[in-house]
C-alpha cells in the first residue's frame, strides 16, 4: 500500500492525510477531554487512515489498542495492517468455514502469512498458497500451509484443480489481481467466494461469475467507516491478540529500519525479497 500511494496509484480515502503510514505504536502524549480508556503514557498501538509515518498520529480512543507488556513497539506495530486485512478477507467477506479450501495468493507477504494462520485456526481443509520462492512457500508450510505453489514454475489453476480433486476451492484471497483474474475464477469451486485486495487490469471472459454463481468483492481497511473499523478491531483484540500473546499465533517481522533509512526499507519492501512485515523506527 506504501509504495502504491507513493507512486499514486492508491486511492487514498476522502480527507485521509497524504502522508504514507496506516499502523503505530508508541506512548500517549495527549488526550481529548471525553477519551476514558487511555491516558498520558500509556503505551498503544492501531490502525489510522494515514499519517503514520510521523512522530505523531492521532487516533479514536475506540481504534487504539494497549500494548500487551510482553510486546515490543515493533512488534506491535507489525499487528495491525496485516492481521486487520487477512481476518476481515478470510471471515467477514470470504465467510470462511470449517473443512473449506482457502488459495491465498502472495503466502509469504505480511498478509499471506497472517491468513494461513487464521485459516488453520478456523481448521480448513486445504490452505494452498503461491509465492515465487521455495524458501517462502516452505516458510508458508511451517504456519500451516498445506500446499505450495511456486507461480514462476506451476500453473496454480492446474495445482488448485489437483488437490481438490477437480472441485475448486471454496474461497479465495487475491492480493496480485491482474493476470490472475482468469485463473481465480477457474479455481473457485460452485458458490465459491474471492476478495481482490488489488488492481485489476485488462479484459477476462466475465461467464464463470455467472455460471458458478461466484461471490466477488473488493476490499480496502482505509475506505470503511470508523464504526466497521471498531468492529473489526474488537474483533482482532478478542481472537487474534491473545494468540499472538500466547505464541499460538506467530508475529512475522522480516527486517527493522531506522527512520533515516525510509528510502532503503522502500527498496527492500520492492524487491520482494521480504516474508512478513518491514518495521520502521521513529524517533523524535
Amino acid at each position: 500500500m506504501d509504495i502504491l500511494q507513493r507512486d499514486q496509484h492508491y486511492p487514498v480515502p476522502k480527507g485521509a492525510s497524504d502522508i504514507l503510514g496506516v499502523e503505530f505504536a508508541g506512548v500517549v502524549e495527549e488526550v481529548g477531554p471525553k477519551v476514558e480508556r487511555y491516558k498520558k503514557g500509556d503505551r498503544v498501538f492501531g490502525l489510522v487512515y494515514g499519517g503514520a509515518y510521523a512522530e505523531y498520529v492521532t487516533i479514536s480512543e475506540h481504534m487504539a489498542m494497549s500494548i500487551p507488556e510482553q510486546f515490543t513497539f515493533q512488534q506491535a506495530t507489525a499487528i495491525p495492517e496485516v492481521w486487520f486485512t487477512a481476518y476481515q478477507a478470510l471471515f467477514l467477506i470470504n465467510d470462511l468455514k470449517e473443512g473449506e479450501d482457502v488459495l491465498i495468493h502472495a503466502g509469504a507477504s505480511g498478509v499471506g502469512l497472517s491468513a494461513i494462520q487464521l485459516a488453520k485456526k478456523a481448521k480448513a481443509k486445504h490452505i494452498i498458497v503461491t509465492a515465487g520462492h521455495e524458501d517462502k512457500l516452505a516458510f508458508c508450510k511451517s504456519l500451516g500451509a498445506t500446499d505450495g505453489v511456486n507461480y514462476k514454475k506451476e500453473d496454480f489453476q492446474q495445482k488448485v484443480q489437483e488437490i481438490t480433486n477437480g472441485k475448486g476451492v471454496n474461497a479465495i484471497v487475491d492480493f496480485i489481481g491482474a493476470g490472475y483474474w482468469d485463473k481465480n475464477l477457474a479455481s473457485l469451486a460452485v458458490d465459491g467466494r474471492m476478495v481482490l485486495l488489488a488492481f485489476l487490469q485488462g479484459k477476462s471472459n466475465m461467464a464463470p461469475i455467472l455460471l458458478k454463481r461466484l461471490k466477488i468483492q473488493g476490499s480496502t481497511l482505509r475506505s470503511r467507516s470508523l464504526e466497521y473499523q471498531i468492529a473489526l478491531r474488537n474483533h482482532i483484540e478478542k481472537e487474534v491478540l491473545p494468540g499472538l500473546v500466547d505464541g499460538s499465533l506467530k508475529l512475522i517481522i522480516d527486517k527493522e529500519f531506522g527512520w533515516e533509512d525510509i528510502a532503503e526499507a522502500h527498496r527492500y519492501m520492492e524487491s520482494n525479497q521480504s516474508m512478513g512485515k518491514i518495521v520502521v523506527n521513529v524517533t523524535k
